[in-house]
């Protein structure tokens, strides 16, 4: 009779071991799905920055561009007078 008690208990701490690791590995498959998510929004990310950079150096070279212009008009206006 005790055995037969013990042989049921085993069977459902069997069951529930089972179930639980069919959840971990549930989660575990969202967690690498997530993750793959955020690699790619990550790359995304720094493809954003890169271009971004581009357009700031180009907008920096405009820049000191028209600032030298400006300063080469100066110079010529002292001279002038």
């Amino acid at each position: 009779m005790l055995f037969k008690k013990f042989a049921v208990v085993a069977a459902i701490a069997t069951t529930l071991a089972f179930v639980g690791c069919s959840k971990k590995e549930e989660a575990a498959t969202d967690a690498n799905a997530a993750a793959s998510e955020a690699v790619a929004a990550a790359s995304e990310a720094v493809e954003a920055v890169e271009v971004a950079a581009s357009d700031v150096a180009a907008a920096a070279s405009d820049v000191a561009e028209a600032a030298s212009d400006v300063a080469a008009s100066d110079v010529a206006a002292s001279a002038a007078q």
